[in-house]
This record gives C-alpha cells, sequence and structure tokens, in this order.
C-alpha cells in the first residue's frame, strides 16, 4: 500500500496532465503548431532549428499524380498526414536499382500510393477531418541505434515545461511494433539519464529489460550520442514554440545528427514509466523555481 501511494504521489495522470499543465500553460490556439506537422516544420525553418527536409506538400486528390510524379528524383521518401498520431498513416518508401518502390520488403506500386496519399487527405488518418500529405526525407539511423535494432528510426522525446526539461525517453523499434518507434504500437521505451546522456533500462509495457527483446544487443549504460545538442536543441524548440508544456520529438540522422522530427502538445506519459520515475515532483520543481 506505501508503495502505491508513494506512485500516486508522484505519477501525473492524463487529467492532472491536461487540467494542471497542458490547458494553463497553452492557449487553445496554439495546439495547431504543434497537431499540425506542416505548420510545425514551417515555424522550425523559419527559426532554423534543424529538421528533416520537405519535399512535397499535397492537399488536393487532384494534385497527387503530378506531385508523385515530381517525386521520383528521389530514392527514399516518408509519407505522413500531416495531422495524424501515434505514427498512423506513415509510409517508407525506398527505390531499388531497378527504379522500383518498395515499402520495406514488400513491393508497393504507383497506385497504391496514390490511394495512401488520397487515404490521407480525405482524412483516413485524422479523425475524419481533411488532411495534407507531406512528403519528406527519409531519415537514414544513427550507427548507435541500427546497432540495436536494424529496422525502422528510433527517436528521442524530451518532455519539456517552463522551458525547462523535465524527462527523456528513447523510442526503438521491435518486431512487435513492425519497425515503428511508437510505444502503443508495440516499440519499447528506454529511460535516458539526463545529466550523462546514458540509457537505462528499457520497458516493453510490461517488462523491464536490460537488452532489446530482439537484438538481444545490450541498452542498459549505453551512451546516446549527441546528446549535449540534443538538449540544446530542445531547448531551442521550446523557446521559439508559444507552448510552455510540450514533447519534442528527435532523431539521429547518420549523416546530419540530430534532427526534430514533431512537436507535441500532449505528450504520453508512459515516458514515467520508461524512466521509473513521476512527473508531478519534477514539473512542481520547475514550478517552484519560476517564482
Amino acid at each position: 500500500m506505501r508503495k502505491i501511494n508513494e506512485i500516486r504521489e508522484a505519477f501525473l495522470g492524463i487529467n492532472q496532465r491536461n487540467v494542471g499543465f497542458v490547458f494553463p500553460s497553452n492557449n487553445r490556439k496554439d495546439y495547431k503548431l504543434a497537431d499540425d506537422k506542416i505548420l510545425a516544420k514551417k515555424r522550425m525553418e523559419a527559426y532554423g532549428i534543424p529538421c528533416a527536409k520537405t519535399y512535397a506538400i499535397v492537399d488536393k486528390v487532384g494534385s497527387i499524380p503530378e506531385a508523385w510524379n515530381s517525386l521520383q528524383k528521389y530514392e527514399a521518401l516518408a509519407i505522413k498526414p500531416s495531422n495524424g498520431s501515434g505514427g498512423e498513416g506513415i509510409l517508407i518508401l525506398k527505390k531499388s536499382q531497378e527504379g522500383i518502390w518498395f515499402n520495406g520488403e514488400d513491393m508497393i506500386s504507383t497506385d497504391e500510393v496514390v490511394l495512401h496519399l488520397a487515404s490521407i487527405i480525405m482524412g483516413f488518418f485524422s479523425g475524419g477531418a481533411t488532411d495534407r500529405a507531406l512528403v519528406e526525407e527519409c531519415i537514414v539511423p544513427h550507427d548507435c541505434f541500427h546497432s540495436i535494432y536494424q529496422r525502422g528510426v528510433a527517436d528521442i522525446r524530451v518532455i519539456l515545461y517552463q522551458e525547462k526539461i523535465a524527462l527523456a525517453m528513447l523510442r526503438l523499434p521491435t518486431e512487435q511494433s513492425d519497425g515503428k518507434a511508437n510505444l502503443h504500437q508495440g516499440g519499447i521505451g528506454i529511460g535516458i539519464d539526463i545529466e550523462s546522456g546514458k540509457m537505462t533500462h528499457g520497458f516493453d509495457g510490461k517488462n523491464y529489460h536490460e537488452a532489446h527483446p530482439d537484438s538481444k544487443a545490450q541498452i542498459l549504460g549505453t551512451n546516446i550520442p549527441f546528446w549535449n545538442e540534443i538538449l540544446s536543441l530542445s531547448l531551442l524548440t521550446a523557446s521559439k514554440f508559444p507552448l510552455k508544456y510540450l514533447g519534442v520529438d528527435i532523431v539521429i540522422d547518420k549523416y546530419k545528427g540530430p534532427l526534430i522530427m514533431e512537436v507535441n502538445v500532449r505528450p504520453g506519459l508512459g515516458i514515467q514509466m520508461v524512466n521509473k520515475k513521476g512527473l508531478k515532483p519534477i514539473l512542481n520543481e520547475i514550478d517552484n523555481l519560476q517564482k
């Protein structure tokens, strides 16, 4: 019972997050700057915040054929719904030497890509509201993460409050998540010691791990590359968005280093279980520093 009470005292719930931090800290009109990936990217580009290069924005079904033809000069693409969440609707495409497009190991036809783009625009991945498709460069995973697990792209989630870093975690794909890093799709979350940038235990939603559950590569104690740059980039991003409670998602490209991928106005709370640390005392301490 004592342990349960300690968890209740330290761990933040969804209602507490929303009522205590998201709503008071962020104006409703500014949510779109995080919820809409295209608006977020335009803001990042305006302030010189490094992010994946935009190849195309497709907002009408009738413009899909022309847009798709213009994208044939690239060797790899990431197609995303601008207002999607949780990794839904993301399509990663790579071209073979013969000029054939593949999604993972599966060949994909032009008709299938056109249908996917149309589905995004018609709102299949954004709650039924019409949307826009964002097509951007495909991230090349950094060797550090690729050596742990070779499928998909890992990302780092940093939660910030009042432009202070609260918690951070690494999200790695697994076999269960089909190459995606999102925790609710089966990715594994790995705690990060903010001072040192070292990985702590991995958490799969049920159990803690010292090694990746599929590859068995060591997690515990592994250094995250560019850690100081990642902290600085998180703080810079928070300073350029009118949101005082937010999550910042960062990837590390093999050639370009850390890049901001997304900004979240309602970042998930699983980061607490991943780090074995509740957000409440951390956020309260930040509040006390502001007084």
